[in-house]
Formats: structure tokens, C-alpha cells, sequence
């Protein structure tokens, strides 16, 4: 397969899908089976981004930016539904806010780190990460608006579902009118760099399809070893969807947001990890909400914890203060992984 490489980083970390997938059928110990899946998973991330992109290419500019705009969390967004399936609410909330805050904190900084060690004062275009900013302010305010509502107003839960549904709405539309106005930046970008499909739109097709069914597989390997897991290592479910399950859906994207940066594209490196930040909280979480009435017992709300809205204020709010100037250098960089350190090292020591 064209996608794979010997030289690719991730390549290797492939000999763990078929491992886990033995050890969970002979009842290996479900920390090891957790770990070895987190492992699995990653790498497969990886190659549902690249067929995404392979289909881009086949499907031309304005379908292909839908594409990527879709499919970009798709492997975390399977490992949420499969949590919400199992009736992990806690942990498809906690991995909805650690998604955000670990692009904005965690790869934002290694990307202003490793950029700012390499090139020195990097620049980027401060109309569009300030957009990014405003449109992740707009997904704090939504996520809070109904916490508030829940602990401050007398309320049965079923107003409070309702409630969770119709700012589910509100976000939903709001992203899609978000792509509308940054479709022409992208056509016209997209005509500058076109692309040589590796598969033929056949081939794409099936790789995604058989990747998915890979990905949704150890997805459920994973969350149902995840509350022992937990319990064996004394640490909360917040932890784990702040920090773990982000980091894993997300790894590939994260490596590529880096990389620009080391190689000064300071502005692609932003659209990745704010971009993909603001689809968690505009897109993926209220798609949730209402896939969720399908789901399971219990639908998922927008009732996050007080700590997890604070954490992720805080996040937006550096954020905003660093894209204000246009420029970026590494102890910007070495900030926002301080302020996500902080935060882990709370969610860490968080009872459970």
C-alpha cells in the first residue's frame, strides 16, 4: 500500500493492531490490552487522514475541503461513539474538552517550540488565527451556557436535554457557516497545490473502509478496558479522556502540525491544530449530543464539569492573548505546554 512507508515514524507501531487483537482474545491483563490498543490505534488515525486526502484528490477542491473538514477527527469521533455505546459519558465529555485543550496548549506549543528553536520569530496571518480564536471563544460560551444553566436554575433533566439540544443546533450551524466563509480561502489555495493521487479513488475507498472497521474494532477493545484500567492505576476517567484518548486520535495530525512548523508554515500549522480544535467544539460534540439519543441508556448533554469548562477557558484565552501580534517564537511555545502541564498534572490528582 501506497500510504504506508518504512521510513513513516507511525508505520511500525502497526504490529500492535494484530497483538492486542490477540492478547484481548486471551485475556491478557486489560492494562496491557489498553496500552497495546492506544498504540494500535494511532497509526490506523493516521491512515484514515491520508485516504481522507486521497479522495480529496479524486473529488476535487470544493468536495475534497468538505472531506477533510469531516473526516478529520474521524477516528476520535469513533472512539467517542463506542464510549457513548458503552455508557462512558464522563469520558466522551472529558476527551471532547482534552481534544481542545490539547491542540491548543500541547501541539500549538511544540509546534511554536520546535518552530521558534528552528526559524527564529515565525510569522502568520493574524486576521485568520484571530478568526479561530473568536470561533473557539463562541464554543467555550456554548459549552458553558448550559452547565451554568444546570447548576444555577431549577431544572428537570428533560429541559436540561432540550437545552443540550438546541445549542447542539446552534454549534452545528454555526461550523457550517464557518466552512462557507473559509471555502473560497481554501478553493484558492487548493488550485496552488494540486496534488498526484497515490490510489485511485477504488483504492481509497477501500483502505477507509477497512481501516474504519479496524479503527471501530479496537475502539471497542480500548473502552472496555478502560474502567479496569482506571481502577488497577488509581486514576479517573477525566484523566484518561483529557489526555490519553486526544492525544491518541489524534497523533498523526499533531506530528504533521509540527512538522509544518519546523519548516516555518506557521499558517498551515495553526489551521491544523486551531481548525481541528474548533470542529471538536463546533461539529463533533454536538453531532454527538444527537447521535447519542440512539445510543445507549442515557443521551449525552452538554453538562460538562466546572473544572473541565475552567481548564478550557483558560486554554482559549492564552490562545487569543498569542495569535494577537502575528508572530510566534518558542517561549510562547514553552508557555502554553506549561499551562497544559498544569492542567493535567489537576486533572491527574481530580477524585474519581
Amino acid at each position: 500500500m501506497r500510504l504506508i512507508s518504512k521510513t513513516d515514524p507511525f508505520t511500525w507501531l502497526l504490529l500492535a493492531v494484530p497483538v492486542v487483537i490477540a492478547g484481548n482474545y486471551l485475556h491478557w491483563p486489560p492494562t496491557l490490552v489498553f496500552f497495546l490498543s492506544v498504540l494500535a490505534i494511532i497509526p490506523l488515525a493516521k491512515i484514515m487522514g491520508d485516504a481522507t486526502e486521497e479522495l480529496s484528490v479524486h473529488t476535487g477542491p470544493k468536495i475534497g475541503g468538505l472531506l477533510n473538514a469531516s473526516l478529520g477527527n474521524a477516528a476520535e469521533l469513533i472512539i467517542t461513539l463506542v464510549a457513548i455505546k458503552a455508557g462512558l459519558l464522563d469520558l466522551v465529555k472529558a476527551s471532547i474538552t482534552g481534544s481542545i485543550i490539547s491542540n491548543v496548549l500541547l501541539v500549538t506549543g511544540g509546534a511554536l517550540l520546535v518552530g521558534g528553536l528552528r526559524n527564529g520569530i515565525q510569522k502568520f496571518d493574524r486576521t485568520t488565527a484571530g478568526l479561530s480564536s473568536t470561533q473557539l471563544t463562541l464554543a467555550v460560551i456554548a459549552l458553558a451556557i448550559p452547565a451554568i444553566f444546570y447548576h444555577t436554575v431549577p431544572a428537570e433533566s428533560a429541559v436540561v436535554e432540550e437545552l443540550s439540544l438546541g445549542v447542539a443546533a446552534v454549534m452545528i450551524i454555526t461550523y457550517l457557516l464557518n466552512l462557507v466563509f473559509g471555502m473560497g480561502y481554501s478553493l484558492s489555495r487548493s488550485a496552488e497545490e494540486e496534488k498526484e493521487a497515490r490510489l485511485s479513488l477504488t483504492q481509497a475507498l477501500i483502505v477507509l473502509t477497512i481501516d474504519t472497521l479496524f479503527i471501530v474494532w479496537l475502539s471497542e477493545i480500548m473502552v472496555g478496558a478502560v474502567e479496569p484500567t482506571v481502577a488497577s492505576l488509581g486514576i479517573s476517567e477525566f484523566f484518561v479522556g483529557i489526555i490519553v484518548i486526544p492525544i491518541v486520535g489524534n497523533a498523526a495530525e499533531n506530528f504533521v502540525a509540527i512538522t509544518v512548523a519546523s519548516k516555518d508554515e506557521m499558517d498551515l500549522s495553526l489551521e491544523i491544530t486551531l481548525g481541528s480544535s474548533i470542529q471538536i467544539a463546533l461539529f463533533v460534540a454536538p453531532l454527538l449530543v444527537f447521535i447519542s439519543l440512539f445510543l445507549g441508556d442515557h443521551p449525552l448533554n452538554l453538562i460538562f464539569h466546572p473544572f473541565e469548562l475552567a481548564a478550557l477557558a483558560s486554554s482559549v484565552i492564552i490562545a487569543v492573548f498569542i495569535s494577537q501580534d502575528g508572530e510566534s517564537n518558542w517561549m510562547e511555545g514553552v508557555q502554553l505546554i506549561s499551562v497544559f502541564l498544569i492542567i493535567a498534572l489537576a486533572f491527574f490528582f481530580l477524585p474519581h
